[in-house]
């Protein structure tokens, strides 16, 4: 009779080169947030992965000071055998990348509204062209780490911090004053940026950009607190309350598109607009040259059918009078 076995089979693990990979960094960066700068993560995600690690391994790998960290016996050993694995898998990656047929899991993040607006018309020609991928989307308008989210690719608006994610530029949308003829014909129109003071602007409940609209009057930068009166954390939600006229809000071109052509929404205030236009990457983390061929396929192809030809120009037939 076939002896049962004592112990459960050991768990596979799916993410042992990124623990890895991790590792060697902050050995080689000397703290946790000089390998989250050169990753793009936040220290604290540094900081869970190597404890993680070190509690798989069951061996202390770091001492942790306020500024340093050092290395223990056991983490040195392994930090040399971690770069030989790391240098042989990327030579593995790069070859089966350069050879294969993109397939396999792609995670994509990005704000709701842009998801919307921006992904899901593209998802089933993307799915056409490649039928071997398979996508993992996922909405929040909270900026997340690539790595603690395990995200390939990330939609991000405006400008970028500085960080190590490689970024990829799809366009520019410009920003815009829009409220509801509804809105407008019970509160007024506002004739310069002062007159806002007057009326309800819709704005962020988190802190997402700077918390005024900026304006150019007389060549001079005005900034025009948000207000409190109506904040919310979705850009969809905060579009859809401009169209049912509860308040004034500050949108994308790239947004606000459909609903100014069919009516919904009017551009206010467009002669002090600072025109400034507003890039679009898709950004991840990695080297150019070693991303596996599904995740550059993706890149390739958003830039290439990413249409925001609409996104810079106001066309002045939509100006007020």
């Amino acid at each position: 009779m076939q002896a049962t076995r004592s112990a459960a089979a050991p768990q596979f693990e799916i993410n042992r080169s990124g623990e890895l990979e991790v590792f060697v960094q902050v050995a080689e960066k000397g703290s946790f947030s000089a390998a989250a700068r050169h990753l793009g993560v936040s220290p604290s995600a540094i900081s869970k992965i190597v404890a993680r690690l070190e509690a798989r391994l069951g061996a202390q790998l770091v001492l942790r000071s306020t500024r340093r960290v050092q290395l223990t016996p056991e983490g040195c050993q392994l930090y040399e055998r971690g770069q030989r694995v790391l240098a042989d898998l990327n030579d593995v990656e790069s070859v089966a990348s350069q050879r294969s047929v993109p397939k396999g899991v792609v995670r994509i993040n990005s704000s709701s509204s842009t998801g919307q607006k921006l992904l899901v018309p593209l998802v089933a020609r993307l799915m056409q062209t490649y039928p071997e991928l398979v996508l993992d989307l996922s909405f929040t308008d909270h900026v997340v780490d690539l790595m603690e989210a395990q995200a390939d690719i990330a939609i991000r608006w405006g400008k970028l911090p500085s960080s190590d994610v490689v970024a990829r530029l799809l366009g520019h949308t410009r920003q815009v004053i829009v409220a509801a003829p509804s809105y407008l014909a019970a509160h007024g129109t506002p004739k310069v940026p002062g007159d806002l003071a007057h009326h309800i602007r819709i704005g962020w409940n988190y802190q997402r950009t700077v918390p005024h609209w900026p304006f150019t009057v007389d060549g001079r930068a005005v900034e025009v607190p948000i207000g409190e009166a109506l904040r919310v954390n979705d850009g969809d939600v905060m579009r859809n309350m401009a169209v049912e006229g509860a308040g004034m809000a500050r949108l994308s071109l790239f947004h606000a598109w459909n609903d100014i052509a069919a009516g919904r929404l009017q551009v206010v205030l467009e002669p002090f607009n600072t025109g400034v236009l507003e890039p679009i990457h898709a950004v991840y983390l990695g080297k150019p040259d070693q991303l596996p061929s599904r995740t550059r396929a993706v890149l390739d192809f958003l830039k290439a059918h990413v249409d925001l030809t609409h996104a810079e120009q106001l066309p002045p037939a939509w100006l007020q009078a």
